[in-house]
């Protein structure tokens, strides 16, 4: 199968046909209207490249580094809640295919797989997402179970506090834990494979949470203590407590003003992801590469800069770069080879990226990333600060 996926296009039609309708909409959904969800992926697509000729293409290497981890290329996995329904085992599955990519993968808080099933399936480090909850004693208690699997970076996810309006959500009845109407019922006997999957494993909740948060021993007391926890007090002084009970490398998710993004390079974080949250939150806000040039240029000289939102291809990636980024995550792109194709899928997804990244940086004259800025892109079709 995975001879004919040609692109991340191609799994996400797989996976359409393989994840049963609430996880795949889940996975694949904006806020609102979805404006800021496709304009990610669109205004990527306004971005026109120079073509070069007569240039040597010879000994080409798209490698890195984030954070100072050497990377196989600037992408990383994004954080993505629930992975563990796209397929069984989801987190640990994607997880093992970016360590042998050579790429870093990012576990959520609220995964199916918990810190330690990934610990035990791996061998590399792996950087750990963290939300602010009302419970401190619950995030210190995350904060020390990841440094005891050894992860190798902490990811603050900011813009949270209060989830934005998911109609697909809201109409597909998803909540945690799911609960099941007679359409979607009729839905999953359409997924067998999905469902012999789950059948076989045992992670079916959120592994970081039941049995670890106050009060929430099994999935009937999960739903109102997620609705209670995510705490809308979030300010800058908890990420200076979250950064002294860390100790390690940190980095910020959810940037999209030059403000913030100031304040964000003054807490002494390592590095600033531009994002959106995959258009899931704010709908009406600008898309995450519209929103990169003007970050950049305020604080890219004080920490690293990166974004997520829209990457489906190599050439997003390189577009990304040539406007600042010096890293990307992936999201639903990933997921999609996830609920194609497991953990094959993940690394047909991986190297799509790679491949398109490759061969649009030698199009574009380079051999190595190290050189590309704006110059590849024509004028006037790519925001600027």
């Amino acid at each position: 199968m995975s001879s004919v996926i040609t692109n991340v296009e191609d799994l996400r039609v797989l996976a359409k046909r393989r994840v049963p309708r609430m996880f795949y909409d889940y996975a694949d959904s904006g806020s609102w209207t979805e404006g800021t969800y496709r304009a990610n992926e669109s205004d990527f697509q306004k971005i026109k490249l120079r073509q070069r000729v007569a240039v040597n293409m010879e000994g080409r290497s798209i490698r890195a580094n984030m954070v100072g981890h050497d990377v196989a290329m600037p992408v990383a996995i994004a954080p993505t809640g629930l992975t563990g329904m796209q397929h069984a085992d989801g987190e640990i599955l994607a997880a093992k295919a970016a360590e042998k990519f050579g790429i870093p993968f990012t576990l959520s808080t609220m995964s199916i797989c918990s810190i330690e099933d990934v610990a035990a399936h791996t061998t590399k480090p792996f950087w750990f997402q963290l939300y602010v909850m009302r419970d401190r004693g619950f995030i210190e208690r995350l904060i020390d179970r990841a440094k005891a699997a050894n992860c190798s970076a902490l990811m603050l996810t900011l813009d949270l506090q209060i989830l934005g309006q998911r109609h697909k959500d809201l109409k597909n009845g998803l909540s945690a834990p799911p609960k099941p109407t007679i359409a979607n019922l009729i839905n999953l006997a359409t997924k067998p494979r999905w469902c012999m999957g789950m059948l076989g494993t045992p992670r079916r909740s959120f592994g970081n949470i039941v049995g670890h948060a106050s009060g929430v021993g099994d999935l009937s007391s999960l739903s109102s203590w997620t609705a209670e926890q995510f705490d809308p007090n979030l300010n800058w002084g908890d990420v200076e407590w979250i950064k002294k009970r860390w100790g390690g490398k940190l980095i910020l998710k959810g940037i999209m003003d030059e403000e913030d993004a100031r304040l964000a390079a003054n807490s002494g974080a390592d590095a600033l992801i531009v994002s959106n949250h995959g258009g899931r939150q704010l709908d009406g806000a600008p898309s995450s590469i519209e929103a990169l040039p003007a970050i950049v240029e305020a604080v890219g000289k004080q920490i690293e800069v990166w974004m997520d939102g829209g990457v489906r291809s190599g050439q997003d990636v390189f577009k990304a770069w040539a406007l600042g980024a010096r890293g990307t995550l992936i999201g639903r792109a990933f997921l999609y080879g996830l609920g194609a194709m497991g953990e094959a899928g993940v690394t047909r997804c991986l190297e799509v990226i790679a491949k398109e990244l490759d061969l649009t940086m030698a199009f574009c004259g380079h051999r190595n990333l190290s050189g590309v800025d704006t110059r590849v892109l024509l004028p006037g079709t790519f925001p600027k600060p």
